[in-house]
């Protein structure tokens, strides 16, 4: 085909024997050959985003690890110190102990010794003394005296004594201090393995809401739909311990095992009794109605709420008395934070991930807050994952690993974040043939529980819940 535009005039002059086609026709092909190497390069580029995320994954591990084994180094160096000034002072009061042994057996000879040359130099002095008698009757009444007591037997002395030890110096090396050891590579690749324990046939129409409890039984909710359940695996079945008709728009277990549950129209999230009716808890969002709820620990709890009709929405700490610790609404420009916070969760270093739907249409982002609630980073999806469709994240977790999962509904994917909210893996659901999943909980055990919906437009009430082993390395 030639490449160069013509005008009537010249055709047959210049370009009599080329092929011709029309100017749209091939304004058309060259637009499509340039959005394909567009996509090409936004899809690489993508992927070194990726790589880079991952990269820098491996510096922070790098450095932490640098940290901990330069740490383990100083602890072990301390402790070794210790040890080694124990035992020189243990060396010193040894030979403290030797020698006072030898000293007290030397001693007590001489002093053996001492004793009879003092009684020796008496006899001497009384034996000279009748030697200077001049009286001849006195003289031989003393003599007849002394004779039976001049012979004192000498003390008898050890032929050898025991002596101070001497100190042969020890080598210290690598056996007594410790030594490094090759720890493997680092890797660039994050993957994820997951396998499917059990699965699940329940009754509900979908299971919106998921939430182990310390006694093995879980919660679960049809959500909007209005079933709440207690159930308990036995085999490959669920048993229904009990259930009440209760709209809820999120939930979560205390580490006392009080399920908590944020109810429609109720600004107090609610407690379920024994007898399946609500009750007031203390955590009152006044003037917000509680859309998510994240359970830290036992004297932390972090609720996503949220007002349509003033147009506001926050991400509220409390504490187990129900005190507000901190209230995050706004950035430093006084833009809201949020649209709508459904679900909620965090990791060890204190960062909160808060899955925020944008639109009616599910779609959302992941803002991830930092210290003071400010944003440190806001996850939108990657392209080779969501490949032109809507990031539509409807809830997360926080893995054993401390790496944060996001359920894409759009894509039927976990994206895989680290707990600054960066990619750093992911797993299509479909490929363990898992469809519509919706909810996310892990059991006490480390067990991932991922609960499902069905098919747009489906009337069934078949919803199935999953439980999975998952492995991030």
């Amino acid at each position: 085909m030639c490449e160069i535009l013509v005008c009537p005039t010249c055709v047959a002059k210049v370009h009599k024997k080329h092929d011709l086609i029309e100017i749209s026709d091939a304004y058309n092909i060259k637009v499509e050959r340039l959005k394909k190497e567009q996509s090409k390069m936004q899809k690489s580029n993508s992927n070194m985003n990726m790589k880079t995320s991952q990269l820098n994954k491996l510096v922070l591990a790098e450095n932490s690890k640098y940290s901990k084994v330069s740490q383990n180094i100083l602890s072990h160096e301390k402790t070794v110190k210790q040890q080694i000034e124990q035992y020189f002072k243990e060396l010193k009061i040894k030979l403290e102990q030797n020698h006072e042994t030898v000293l007290t057996s030397v001693k007590s000879d001489l002093n053996a010794i001492s004793l009879f040359i003092n009684q020796k130099e008496d006899k001497i002095s009384e034996v000279q003394d009748c030697i200077d008698i001049s009286n001849a009757s006195e003289f031989f009444k003393e003599v007849q005296k002394m004779e039976k007591f001049t012979d004192i037997t000498e003390p008898r002395t050890k032929p050898n004594y025991s002596s101070s030890p001497k100190f042969v110096p020890g080598n210290i090396n690598q056996s007594n201090i410790g030594s490094l050891q090759d720890d493997g590579n680092l890797s660039a690749e994050t993957k994820i393995s997951l396998v499917i324990n059990n699965e699940y046939q329940t009754e509900l129409d979908v299971i919106g809401f998921v939430s182990p409890c310390l006694n093995q039984s879980i919660w679960i909710s049809s959500g909007g739909y209005g079933m709440l359940q207690r159930v308990t695996p036995e085999g490959t079945n669920l048993k229904v311990m009990s259930k009440s008709n209760i709209k809820v728009l999120n939930m979560a277990v205390t580490p006392s095992n009080q399920l908590l549950l944020g109810v429609l129209g109720k600004t107090r999230l609610q407690q379920i009794t024994s007898s399946g009716e609500l009750t007031d808890s203390v955590y009152d969002v006044t003037p917000f109605y509680p859309s998510a709820i994240h359970v830290v620990n036992d004297n932390k709890l972090i609720v996503g709420a949220y007002n349509n009709e003033l147009k506001r929405s926050a991400v509220i700490i409390m504490n187990k008395k129900g005190d507000k610790e901190a209230v995050y609404e706004h950035d430093k420009h006084n833009t809201p934070l949020f649209i709508y916070p459904r679900r909620i969760t965090s990791t060890s270093n204190g960062n909160i991930h808060v899955v925020d739907k944008i639109l009616n249409d599910w779609s959302g982002k992941v803002v991830v807050l930092g210290q003071e609630g400010h944003i440190i980073n806001e996850y939108t999806a990657h392209l080779t994952i969501n490949k032109g469709e809507s990031f539509k994240p409807v809830d997360t977790v926080t893995t054993p690993s401390d790496n944060v999962v996001v359920i894409d509904m759009a894509t039927k994917s976990f994206h895989i974040l680290n707990d600054n909210g960066h990619l750093i893996s992911y797993f299509n659901l479909k490929e363990i043939g898992i469809n519509f999943p919706g909810s996310l909980a892990f059991n006490t055990t480390g067990q991932l529980y991922i609960g499902c919906g069905r098919a747009a437009g489906s009337q069934t009430k078949e919803a199935k819940l999953y439980e999975i082993n998952i492995t991030v390395f």
